[in-house]
């Protein structure tokens, strides 16, 4: 059973399946909210969360000081988003039960997966299994579609394929291996010192399985960041744009942490052409590309980011938070967005592949940079990419749940 949010009050909770399906009636329970005389609705949607109970003790949290922030002449309702996604952690161990969980269809590739991590054996065939299995959980193909372009990552089935799931699997292990070594304090110099090599993995074949297990990881946070960005445009989209037929003076705010960021950005391509109500977004943390919103990627051929100029779909301004504390955006997310065909090494300091949560919307001309002080002091601009350096109070990647991100929400909304 989900814990119930005591913090605020009228609440609604809406949840989607992996495809964006949710049960009927949930657009008609948020305009019950318009009816009950709220003015404005905080949609806020968790990230990487692996059960619908610690989100909702998420929600709770993070929602518990909008009635001292919020301005008089507003009566605000609340609403949680909850989807099916899981932890993203920094340990090095996969959690293969919590990767069952949310991709039940493929428990027996979980099982196998978690069965060779375990023996580590030393023999090519091994190797190669795990690699088409971390294929089949993530459910892309054995090669890239030759017909892709460069940057683009597509596979034949039109899904979308990183590098690492694709290369040879010895190399790829072995870069996730040196990369987690450097993400440790240990890097290249670490073989030189036996204490050192004892303690992360002097034994070749270990070493690549550690590397296997990162990958792994990665696999399960690719799967989550596709997830997000359809429930985004399949599922909170659609809802948002029937909230508005049936509602159209109740004025919305999207919030969003860590993939929950992509899922409310990606809900931007899922509203009806003209639909002007959704009149704040804020990223929290947000895990995906920088240059998302960007016409041209600042690399390579010229191409748009994933959701080119769908800021101009909010009628306010679209405010990304970013912390340079945040180690899960600042090393680990760039390891799964970088395509390892296309680079000799996951290593060095490469901002193609940074997220927005790390250091904002990047490519978009125009983009406000505003400390976190000044915004809480002075209000945000009315529209457009409004970049906000949390680095004050955010200290790691789930640190969100603080009175001054639920001011930066009501600033962006007009509604502090």
């Amino acid at each position: 059973m989900a814990k119930t949010v005591t913090s605020v009050g009228p609440y609604q909770q809406i949840v989607f399946d992996k495809d964006g399906d949710g049960p009927a009636g949930q657009a008609r329970a948020l305009a019950a909210l318009a009816r009950q005389g709220c003015t404005d609705l905080v949609v806020f949607t968790h990230g990487w969360n692996n059960t619908p109970s610690s989100a909702t003790g998420l929600f709770d949290r993070f929602l518990a000081p909008f009635p001292r922030v919020a301005g008089k002449a507003a009566r605000l309702g609340y609403a949680g988003v909850v989807w099916p996604s899981m932890m993203f952690s920094d340990e090095p161990v996969p959690d293969y039960a919590a990767v069952a969980r949310v991709v039940p269809e493929r428990a027996a590739v979980v099982a196998r997966l978690a069965e060779l991590a375990g023996a580590e054996p030393a023999d090519e065939a091994a190797f190669t299994e795990f690699a088409g299995l971390l294929r089949e959980l993530a459910g892309v193909a054995d090669r890239p579609d030759p017909a892709s372009g460069p940057g683009t990552g597509g596979i034949g089935s039109g899904v979308e394929a990183p590098g690492f799931l694709v290369g040879d699997p010895r190399t790829v292990y072995a870069m996730f291996a040196d990369a987690h070594d450097a993400a440790a304090g240990t890097g290249a110099g670490a073989a030189s010192d036996p204490g050192a090599a004892e303690l992360f993995g002097g034994d070749p074949v270990k070493r690549l399985w550690r590397g296997a297990k990162e990958a792994l990881r990665q696999a399960t946070y690719y799967t989550m960041k596709r997830r997000a960005g359809v429930v985004g445009e399949h599922g909170l989209g659609p809802l948002l744009g029937e909230l508005a037929r049936l509602a159209p003076g109740l004025r919305v705010h999207l919030t969003g942490h860590s993939f929950g960021g992509r899922l409310v950005a990606y809900a931007l391509r899922g509203l009806p052409e003209g639909m002007r109500t959704v009149k704040s977004v804020t990223l929290l943390q947000g895990a995906f590309s920088h240059y998302a919103f960007t016409d041209r990627v600042p690399y390579g051929k010229a191409r748009p980011g994933s959701l080119p100029g769908l800021q101009a779909r909010i009628d306010g301004p679209l405010v990304a938070c970013h912390s340079a504390h945040d180690t899960a955006l600042g090393i680990f997310y760039p390891l799964a967005s970088r395509v390892a065909r296309d680079d000799d090494s996951l290593l060095g300091d490469d901002r193609r592949w940074w997220a927005v949560g790390h250091d904002g919307v990047q490519a978009v001309p125009g983009t406000a940079a505003v400390p976190l002080a000044a915004a809480l002091r002075d209000g945000l601009p009315a529209s457009g990419c409004v970049n906000v350096d949390a680095a004050a109070v955010v200290s790691e990647h789930s640190d969100i749940c603080h009175e001054e991100l639920a001011r930066v929400v009501a600033r962006a909304g007009r509604f502090a």
